[in-house]
């Protein structure tokens, strides 16, 4: 038997998805993409005040790094999720080559995004290039190892369990390394080659052209609305976290305990992930996005206007609840577009690394953009590179952007959420019916 690309279909296609997942298969998922959290984390919560107050260059050069940087990597997040569709087969599968394969260079890519160089003057095109080259391969490891979570099993709440574990291990080894992320990507390659990949690949035996799945993609309802609504919110949660260090160094006088509001928000976001997961279980996704995400507004303010380290500790830990769930929910949700997309198209599959890789391309330009202008506001406002105190317009502009600006933009998002249609009862119906077509 031939598929449509002529080539043989892959030995698996009668591995049986539909187990139980064991605790150690999870676990092991878990732990490949701990270290592409940690390096995330770091550079959301440091990479700003880093290019600005350690390498010292100008806040109109940080935010072309930031925007450039974040747009690049968005562009190449549906020309990789094109390639991975075009991938052969291997004895490894089609997606843990690309995996295993840009790990050590992403390893090198990001020391040298920490790295001072000597001269003052080459430093903006050496973060340029460094941080569109970590983008690059971030990228070529990020698009298929969220999109190996519709092949952990045919089981929603399966994978729903697994995408927890994800999340809780990443946190946890974010959590003791905040300050020095990049050494945990050292034992990246060696991980990967722990987890017995053999039934977690895809099994496409319709190829179509990319660009017909494509068009296919976009013209999926669910999928827009998901997208759209974790896009704003993804920019509110993405301005608090880059803006947040900066916050607590100049507008708040809580430069000796940023790092330790920073841990408690991790810490807080560890606790409240498995309470997420029992909280979706038990009373469905999108009424967990509401009450996950509507949860940070009123404590992010409440810092804007009692700036003290008791209302700042307060804070940490409710961010780290909404944190948690704008992490978990929207890898949550997605596989139950794509099992919807699979029901509406039942001939047309294969189409998994579109799915996530244009998800990610979507939140990643739009955070990109965000970054970038929220740092030219700095740079309007008469940021001081290096300075030991800030005026007041910067003062003003960071209260901006740590409170009413996320807030609007979570406003945004919710009303965009309100008209996902995939409810619980779509989803089991869902379920249902793509059992009997199996």
């Amino acid at each position: 038997m031939q598929t449509a690309n002529g080539s043989s279909p892959d030995p698996l296609v009668h591995t049986d998805l539909s187990h139980k997942l064991s605790l150690c298969s999870k676990l092991c998922f878990a732990i490949g993409g701990a270290p592409k959290e940690v390096a995330a984390s770091a550079t959301a919560f440091f990479l700003q005040i880093y290019l600005l107050d350690v390498a010292q260059i100008t806040a109109f050069q940080a935010s072309m790094v930031l925007f450039i940087g974040k747009a690049w990597g968005a562009v190449t997040d549906p020309v990789v999720g094109f390639f991975i569709t075009k991938t052969r087969w291997t004895k490894i599968g089609r997606l843990m080559p690309w995996m295993v394969g840009c790990t050590p260079f992403l390893v090198v890519s990001y020391f040298f995004l920490w790295f001072v160089p000597p001269l003052l003057e080459g430093r903006f095109v050496w973060y340029l290039g460094f941080y569109c080259l970590y983008q690059t391969l971030i990228t070529c490891f990020h698009v298929p190892y969220s999109a190996l979570t519709m092949f952990l099993s045919t089981d929603q709440k399966e994978r729903d369990s697994a995408t927890a574990y994800r999340n809780v291990f990443s946190f946890k080894v974010i959590r003791p390394n905040a300050c020095n992320a990049e050494l945990i990507n050292l034992f990246h390659f060696n991980i990967l080659h722990l987890f017995n990949l053999s039934y977690l690949q895809e099994l496409a035996l319709i190829q179509i052209p990319f660009y017909k799945g494509f068009i296919l993609v976009m013209r999926h309802g669910p999928y827009l609305t998901l997208t759209a609504a974790f896009l704003f919110i993804t920019v509110a949660i993405q301005l608090v976290q880059s803006n947040f260090v900066l916050f607590c160094t100049y507008a708040a006088d809580l430069r000796d305990h940023f790092q330790n509001i920073v841990l408690t928000i991790l810490v807080s976001a560890v606790i409240s992930i498995p309470l997420w997961q029992w909280f979706l279980q038990r009373f469905g996704k999108k009424t967990a996005a509401f009450c996950g995400i509507t949860w940070i507004m009123p404590f992010t303010l409440m810092l804007v206007f009692i700036p003290n380290v008791v209302v700042a500790y307060v804070v940490a830990v409710s961010s780290g609840l909404s944190v948690a769930a704008s992490l978990l929910l929207p890898w949550s949700m997605l596989p139950d577009v794509v099992d919807d997309f699979r029901l509406a198209n039942p001939y047309s599959k294969g189409h998994e690394a579109i799915f996530y890789s244009f998800y990610v391309f979507f939140t990643k330009f739009a955070a990109g953009i965000s970054l970038g202008v929220s740092t030219l506001c700095l740079e309007f406002a008469g940021y001081d590179t290096g300075a030991c105190k800030q005026p007041a317009p910067v003062v003003y502009t960071l209260k901006l952007l740590i409170g009413a600006a996320p807030v609007a933009f979570i406003v945004t998002g919710l009303m965009i959420l309100v008209l996902y249609p995939i409810s619980e009862d779509v989803r089991l119906r869902n379920k249902l019916c793509l059992e009997e077509l199996r």
